[in-house]
């Protein structure tokens, strides 16, 4: 790899930012291609698209020869808003599964290291510390607390940021007493329509592990099936 793919390539990563380098097998001719450019023009736009959504890098061949396509992908974040029982199922179950999970409580006698050794904890409003966290698109939020007062700022921001998971704990009683709450607050339809609502993929679950399974799975599934059309230029 020529130094400055390198150090382009060093900078999106610390950007959190997605690309594929592509690599001419034959010649050796190497260029970088950032999600967040776009790439409508490129001649291997679907192939682009499909690695970014897949994450999978590998060989192609084309008219002009065989390329490589090394893919970069951020590493994925699980926010959850709420130290709840929920989140403490769900964090063991987050770490096997390769997320770097935060959870964001500011009632301080649910946010302990007692009760959470091992996770990241801020004991703040979501407000003051998704400021600090800084939301992107490969980051999933997970709001927990059945109270507004601390979850809707947070859904919000994360919708504003294009999070690729946006879920939200409640009835659909609740849920639609949300959705007047965040109308009111200027979010639009369409953004709102990307709140997975009751949160969880629908498997029946009951006890708060069963909840952190059916929440983990949910964000998989839609980490796995992340939309790259709108980077793409669309």
């Amino acid at each position: 790899m020529k130094a400055d793919t390198l150090r382009r390539l060093n900078r999106t990563r610390a950007a959190r930012e997605a690309a594929v380098l592509i690599t001419e097998v034959g010649s050796g001719a190497e260029r970088l291609v950032l999600e967040s450019d776009g790439y409508s023009d490129d001649p291997l736009r679907d192939e682009i698209e499909a690695r970014l959504a897949s994450g999978a890098s590998g060989m192609i061949a084309t008219d002009e020869g065989e390329v490589f396509l090394t893919v970069s992908l951020p590493p994925p974040r699980l926010i959850v808003i709420g130290a709840v029982h929920i989140s403490q199922a769900l964090a063991p179950m987050a770490g096997l599964a390769g997320f770097d999970m935060t959870i964001v409580d500011p009632r301080t006698a649910f946010a302990t290291s007692e009760r959470f050794p091992d996770v990241r904890l801020i004991a703040e409003w979501p407000d003051t510390a998704i400021a600090g966290i800084g939301l992107d698109r490969f980051t999933a939020l997970a709001a927990l607390t059945h109270d507004p007062k601390i979850d809707d700022g947070a859904i919000i921001a994360a919708l504003q940021a294009e999070c690729f998971y946006v879920g939200a704990l409640g009835s659909r009683k609740t849920h639609a007493r949300r959705l007047e709450r965040l109308r009111a607050a200027s979010v639009a339809d369409a953004a709102l329509a990307r709140i997975r609502a009751p949160i969880g993929l629908d498997i029946g679950a009951r006890s708060p592990a069963e909840i952190a399974v059916a929440i983990l799975a949910q964000v998989i599934e839609s980490l796995r099936h992340r939309s790259v059309v709108a980077a793409a230029g669309q």
